[in-house]
């Protein structure tokens, strides 16, 4: 019994981990977002992209899935007349992703 206990909790163990890694790389990932959306798209500079950045991050706590950094980036875009379709943050937010979990390995 003390087998399937040691396996149980190496699960427990691994799902932790695995959920805390996920975390960090969502929020990487929608950091070089914000960075890239304010620097190459909103022009931003130094600060500015900084704080820009932190609020992406922030956005992604609304709700579940991306449709909050997605809504809010299209918003910020539109309101700058930048046509980029959510399509296209989407894809980014996937490139991206890749980018943030390969940062985080490089840590480790």
């Amino acid at each position: 019994m003390a087998i399937f206990t040691g396996r149980e909790q190496a699960f427990e163990d691994r799902f932790a981990h695995d959920d805390t890694m996920n975390f960090k790389a969502r929020a990487r990932r929608n950091r070089l977002l914000g960075e890239w959306v304010a620097s190459e798209l909103l022009g931003l500079t130094d600060e500015a992209v900084a704080a820009y950045a932190a609020d992406v991050v922030k956005a992604d706590l609304e709700e579940d899935g991306d449709v909050d950094v997605i809504r809010k980036v299209h918003a910020d875009l539109a309101e700058k007349d930048i046509d980029f379709s959510d399509h296209r943050i989407e894809k980014r937010l996937a490139e991206l992703m890749i980018e943030a979990k390969s940062q985080i390995m490089d840590e480790v």
